[in-house]
Order: structure tokens, then sequence, then C-alpha cells
């Protein structure tokens, strides 16, 4: 069983409170716009750190973190890239992308819109944890944590900070 804190568009601010929201995590993973290797630094302090960089990310991020990134977390293929969409409305290499790796969970970031659906069409989860940051136009920063148990992704929980 594998617990994690997912976390995106941070925009160069980290609550201090993510610590204590991530503490039962054993894994961070980060949906892009870290906005600086500092705040990657600082989630790497907390946990293993993965993530993908994000389109206001400088060259220090995306020296560490791809655009995409494909891995297997127990039994459940993960895709993550920042900018996505969503079901059914993917970019066009998000699809394409989508349809050669078929994981059965997509992460996204860039929209700071929280989401969690089902794509029935790709057999796929889809989660966006919203933005966690100050910067944007959302009025309530979010974050999610959930668990990998095998094949079964569970016990979703949507943080407002």
């Amino acid at each position: 069983m594998t617990r994690i804190g997912l976390i995106s568009d941070t925009h160069n601010y980290l609550d201090e409170s993510i610590a204590e929201h991530f503490k039962t995590c054993d894994e961070i993973w980060h949906g892009g716009d870290f906005g600086s290797a500092a705040i990657a630094e600082r989630l790497k302090t907390l946990k293993p750190l993965r993530g993908v960089y994000g389109n206001i990310d400088g060259k220090d991020i995306r020296s560490e973190f791809s655009e995409q990134l494909i891995f297997m977390c127990e039994d459940v293929k993960v895709m993550m890239r920042h900018i996505g969409g969503y079901p059914p409305k993917y970019n066009p290499d998000t699809k394409k992308k989508l349809l050669i790796h078929q994981p059965q969970l997509f992460i996204s970031g860039h929209s700071h819109i929280l989401k969690v659906m089902y794509d029935e069409k790709l057999n796929c989860l889809y989660m966006n944890p919203g933005a966690a940051g100050k910067q944007g136009w959302q009025k309530i920063r979010t974050l999610i944590r959930f668990t990998i148990d095998g094949k079964d992704m569970k016990d979703c929980e949507v943080i407002k900070l």
C-alpha cells in the first residue's frame, strides 16, 4: 500500500501546512509549475518526490524533471503531464500519449481546477489536484491525498488549504 500526496501549481509558494497534510504519505507527486527548485528541494525533505515540469518552470526544474513521466506504483501504471486537458477534452498530444501508454491513472495540472473523474473510454482515472500556490484565479488552494493498494486506487481526500 502506497499513500500519495498529490500537489500542483505551487508557483513558488509552499504553504507550511503541507508538511502536516503529507506526513502520513509515502511519496509526493507534483503535477508541474513548481515555480523554483527551492520548492522541489523543500518537498524532497518531506518525502520522496516525483514530478513533471510545467509551463512556468525554468531550467532549474526542467533539468531535473521531464515534461512527461510514466511509471508503475504498485500495480498501477501512472502517466503525468502538466498540460493535458481532461476527459474527454485532452489536448491532441496528450490524447496520443494516453492511447500509446494506456495508463490506469493520468495526472495533470495547469488548469488550477480540482477534478477527479473516471474516463470510461480509456479505462483511466484522471486527477488534477487544483492549485496549491497563491498565483492564479482560484479562490481555494487544494491538494489531494490518496492510496494505491495493488491495482486499487482509493481513500481519495481533497484538502483545502
